[in-house]
C-alpha cells in the first residue's frame, strides 16, 4: 500500500462475524463494484481454525482482484497463509515484533486513534501505514476515541506514509475525509449493511471518491 497523492482509495474490513460461504459472494459483488486496494479479515472470537479457513479462502479472492488481503492482529497467520500483512492494535504487540514475524515484504498497518505521538512513532519504527479514527460513531467497533479531519491535513502535509481513516465512515459522510487527505477510507458496516448491497456500496464510494479527487484534495 503506497501513496498517492491524488487518489483516495477503499480499505474494506469485513464483518466481525461471517458466514464464510455466504460472505464469499458478497466480497465478490464488492471487489467487483468499484476500485478497492485492500481487505483486512477482523472476526471477533473465531480460532484459529476457523481464521485460517476464512484466510485460505478469502485471501486468494481478494488477491486475485489485485486488492491486498491483510489480517488483524495475527501477524503469525498472515505469514503462515500468505496474506499481505497484519493490521495491529496499540494493545496488540510492538511493530518491531510484528515485523519479525511478517518479514520485510509483507504490510504492517498501525491504529493511532487520534494522537499525533503514535503516528508519529509507527511511522519512524516503519510502519507501511498508519490508521486514524473513530471519526464517526461506528456499530461495528465502539472506540472513546474520537478523531477529527484535521488529523488528516496535518499528517499528508508533514509525512509520507499513507494514512487510513476509520470508524463509522458512510457513502453520506466521507467527503470531508477525502477532501482532509486519506489516502485510504476503511469501511465495514457501509458496505456490507448498506441498503443496496455491498456491490452497489462499492460502487457509491468509488463515485465519492473520484469526484473529490477530481475536485482537487488539500495537501
Amino acid at each position: 500500500m503506497t501513496r498517492n497523492a491524488h487518489k483516495c482509495r477503499l480499505y474494506l474490513i469485513t464483518p466481525p462475524r461471517i458466514d464464510l460461504n455466504a460472505f464469499e459472494g458478497a466480497l465478490q459483488a464488492a471487489l467487483e463494484a468499484g476500485d478497492v486496494a485492500c481487505v483486512q479479515l477482523r472476526l471477533e472470537g473465531a480460532d484459529d481454525d476457523a481464521l485460517t479457513e476464512a484466510a485460505l479462502r478469502l485471501g486468494p479472492l481478494v488477491q486475485s482482484h489485485g486488492a491486498a488481503f491483510l489480517i488483524n492482529d495475527r501477524p503469525d497467520l498472515a505469514a503462515q497463509t500468505g496474506a499481505d500483512g497484519a493490521h495491529i492494535g496499540q494493545n496488540d504487540m510492538s511493530y518491531a515484533k510484528a515485523r519479525a514475524i511478517v518479514g520485510a515484504d509483507r504490510i504492517i498497518g498501525v491504529t493511532c486513534h487520534n494522537s499525533r505521538h503514535l503516528a508519529m512513532t509507527a511511522g519512524e519504527q516503519g510502519a507501511d501505514y498508519v490508521a486514524f479514527g473513530a471519526f464517526f460513531p461506528s456499530p461495528t467497533k465502539q472506540s472513546a476515541r474520537r478523531a477529527e479531519p484535521e488529523i488528516l491535513n496535518w499528517w499528508n502535509a508533514l509525512f509520507e506514509i499513507p494514512s487510513v481513516a476509520i470508524g463509522g465512515v458512510l457513502v453520506e459522510n466521507c467527503a470531508p475525509l477525502i477532501q482532509a487527505g486519506a489516502d485510504f477510507l476503511a469501511v465495514s458496516s457501509g458496505v456490507w449493511n448498506h441498503a443496496k448491497g455491498p456491490g452497489e456500496a462499492v460502487a457509491l464510494f468509488s463515485r465519492q471518491m473520484e469526484r473529490a479527487n477530481n475536485n482537487g484534495r488539500q495537501s
